[in-house]
């Protein structure tokens, strides 16, 4: 009777553990998942072909490319770091607004560190503001990761060490408070080399960001 009680708590451990364990999205996997990864990475131009639900080689391939742009091991499997920073990392609410926090917080790090604390939430507004807008991505990984959307991304320092400035930044962004006054764009008169961006009818300037529509 001992034996088969211990028999039945291993199973039972077992289960539960594996219950627990983080999907491995990998070459072999099929499925809705798989679309979402390809969908993000063909849209910032990392997969270059169709998007079929099948994670081959290719698919792996993009993976390890995206990998290497963003600070992370490059083995072509999608874990929960990776999904992560795709902004896929979970389907229940609270990870998913964990995600899109320490994602604000990354690209507000790298783009206004050192601005004044109502300049860092005006950035992290722009970015929320895009997803709004019909001629951006609509999640906010889509909008940071768009290629050449920000500086921060191109030159790595959306991965640097996080101030918690930041972080309280992108909660008030996330929170509702929008200094930018609707802001879409933002530009730095010292260093915007483009002469579009200059174009830009402008609504504020918030320390040493110009916003604009």
């Amino acid at each position: 009777m001992l034996k088969k009680f211990i028999f039945v708590l291993l199973i039972s451990i077992s289960v539960f553990a594996s219950s627990n364990v983080y999907a491995l999205s990998k070459i072999g996997s099929t499925g809705q998942e798989v679309i979402n990864i390809q969908t993000r990475l063909k849209q910032w131009d990392y997969y270059k072909y169709n998007v079929d639900g099948i994670y081959g080689w290719r698919t792996a391939e993009a993976v390890k490319s995206f990998q290497r742009k963003h600070g992370l091991t490059a083995d072509g499997i999608c874990g929960p770091a990776t999904l992560a920073k795709i902004g896929l990392s979970s389907s229940s609410s609270s990870s998913s607004y964990d995600s899109n926090l320490n994602l604000l917080a990354r690209v507000i790090n790298g783009e206004a560190r050192g601005e004044i604390y109502e300049g860092q939430v005006a950035v992290g507004a722009v970015v929320l503001n895009r997803v709004k807008h019909s001629s951006f991505p609509n999640t906010i990984a889509g909008v940071v990761y768009q290629k050449g959307a920000f500086t921060a991304v191109d030159d790595g320092q959306i991965n640097v060490a996080v101030e918690q400035s930041c972080y309280n930044a992108a909660r008030d962004a996330l929170n509702g408070w929008d200094p930018s006054g609707g802001a879409i764009y933002y530009y730095n008169p010292a260093t915007a080399t483009s002469s579009w961006i200059w174009s830009r009818p402008v609504i504020k300037t918030i320390g040493k960001h110009v916003f604009c529509k």
